[in-house]
């Protein structure tokens, strides 16, 4: 299965709609996904939508639990990948990223106060 990168610059606001949860790799025996050092395989669902275009959402794996990642936050992803994969009729593309982190809320108080002392 061959890696294709992706550049998350071009994909527009990313946003987290399904908070971290581990990820299932047999459903029968609930056993969870663990990657070749066996650390847990965490899933992220995350929404993107380019300015103009429609919002799609996409469902991307991460080695680790993503620290104070959580549903409605604004997120940055490093090292983003796509694989595609097919099994019998179907098919489709999987995504697997470095790290999932939160964008930081934007300080405002330094344009609300109008600059230096705020008082009057």
């Amino acid at each position: 299965m061959q890696s294709i990168p992706v550049d998350t610059s071009r994909l527009g606001v990313l946003r987290c709609v399904v908070a971290p949860e581990p990820k299932i790799a047999d459903f029968e025996k609930q056993e969870v996904k663990k990657d070749r050092e066996g650390n847990t395989v965490y899933t992220v669902g995350l929404v993107v939508r380019q300015d103009g275009r429609r919002a799609s959402v996409i469902e991307v794996s991460i080695t680790g639990e993503p620290v104070g990642v959580a549903e409605g936050m604004e997120v940055r992803v490093t090292g983003l990948e796509a694989f595609s994969w097919a099994m019998g009729d179907r098919h489709g593309i999987s995504f697997r990223a470095a790290a999932i982190t939160p964008v930081p809320p934007a300080d405002t108080r330094a344009t609300t106060t109008g600059g230096k002392g705020g008082g009057a």
